[in-house]
């Protein structure tokens, strides 16, 4: 039966890099212990530029939820703005990268994964008033329902879960692979 995680679940927790403050809605720890994690879900508020925390080993799916955005600066010169809410942006952790907010603070959305314990998939799905979505997890599902009230929908190989867009609504797919 899908497990349905709400506010009360989730903790805030300070930046790696001590930048700002993290509300984690889902850890899975990592074999070292620790602060070490094989799989992240959290969302942030990015109030001020600067760098992003270093992360080697860990895949990353980020996305802009609310707010004017910011500007992803990549050590090879690379860069890509998160100006439109709900698009993601696939990174590693190792990567060298400064934050440049493109106006006031934002709230993001972030994805993290440890690619020696698996891989994830993420989609997004923007659904209108009454429209109805179905899932059924083949592998290990997550479902963020962002909204006034948001959760997080786990979801175990096997299982179902529908969910009616009772007004438009936004719905974060991630799959989870595990290589064991």
């Amino acid at each position: 039966m899908a497990r349905i995680l709400g506010p009360g679940d989730f903790i805030d927790m300070p930046w790696k890099n001590g930048g700002g403050v993290t509300r984690e809605l889902y850890r899975l720890a990592g074999a070292e212990g620790g602060d070490a994690f094989d799989f992240r879900i959290s969302m942030a508020k990015v109030g001020q530029s600067g760098p992003f925390s270093f992360y080697p080993g860990i895949d990353r799916v980020l996305m802009l939820v609310e707010g004017g955005g910011f500007r992803l600066n990549f050590a090879d010169n690379d860069a890509v703005s998160l100006d439109r809410p709900f698009e993601p942006v696939f990174f590693t952790g190792e990567q060298a990268i400064q934050c440049d907010l493109l106006s006031a603070e934002c709230l993001d959305f972030n994805v993290m994964t440890n690619r020696d314990w698996g891989r994830t998939e993420v989609d997004v799905h923007r659904l209108n008033v009454h429209q109805a979505c179905r899932f059924e997890a083949e592998a290990r599902v997550f479902l963020y329902l962002h909204g006034t009230e948001p959760r997080l929908i786990l979801l175990e190989p096997g299982e179902r879960y529908e969910f009616t867009a009772s007004e438009p609504a936004i719905v974060v797919e991630i799959r989870v692979f595990t290589h064991q």
